[in-house]
């Protein structure tokens, strides 16, 4: 039905809003499932474990191989099944992520290799609307410090100049797939940004049947 998927560097709040968006859906009467990047399958979730395990020292490309990997396991196992059985899928993180992360943060892999690299883990399959939560990793890294998880994964031990990487290639990916990608500003109250989300997906449910939605664009993923 549709595929809504959350994006921002860590310490953001994106995940707070992926969890108030599928409450209000389920409240409003919709089926959906809520599933998290890396993860969501059993596969996926032992991916995740070792991702994101401090001790361990990943080769960059490897880690964009092992995310992927686990997306794929996910889009088939998981997402598309939903999809197809008319259900709202919420994502907490998805492509994007690695081409921020991983094509930038850790500078992998150009764009242009990662947009069709992309196309061939997922089958082609392009979120409906991502909504991209934005801060400044020195906000973010306060927010994370203050966490109860203050000490912090593999991922979000990095310093602040690879968030600043990681920010500016969202900020290039909300430049150049505006028709998809929401902009959030992420120093907003979470009541704010919710009421601002809900919306916009209010919106996209309320279209037309047949109305094609803004992913289908052909500079996706």
């Amino acid at each position: 039905m549709l595929l809504l998927t959350f994006e921002g560097i860590d310490g953001s709040g994106k995940s707070t809003q992926a969890h108030r968006l599928n409450e209000h859906l389920q409240e409003r009467g919709h089926k959906t499932l809520l599933v998290r990047e890396p993860g969501g399958t059993e596969l996926s979730e032992q991916v995740r474990s070792v991702l994101l395990e401090p001790a361990l020292n990943v080769h960059p490309m490897a880690e964009l191989l092992l995310f992927s990997a686990a997306r794929t396991q996910l889009v088939t196992e998981r997402i598309r099944p939903a999809l197809e059985a008319g259900r709202i899928v919420i994502c907490d993180r998805f492509y994007d992520s690695t081409t921020a992360y991983q094509g930038a943060g850790r500078n992998v892999a150009d764009p242009e290799w990662l947009q069709s690299f992309h196309r061939r883990v997922t089958d082609g399959l392009v979120p409906d609307r991502t909504y991209l939560v934005e801060l400044d990793p020195e906000t973010a890294r306060a927010r994370r410090t203050e966490g109860n998880d203050a000490a912090g994964d593999r991922m979000e031990a990095e310093d602040e100049a690879f968030y600043h990487r990681v920010a500016a290639a969202y900020d290039t990916l909300a430049d150049e797939h505006s028709a998809r990608i929401h902009r959030l500003d992420g120093h907003r109250s979470i009541e704010a940004l919710h009421a601002e989300i809900r919306g916009d997906v209010e919106a996209l449910l309320d279209a037309p049947p047949g109305t094609p939605h803004a992913a289908t664009g052909s500079s996706d993923p």
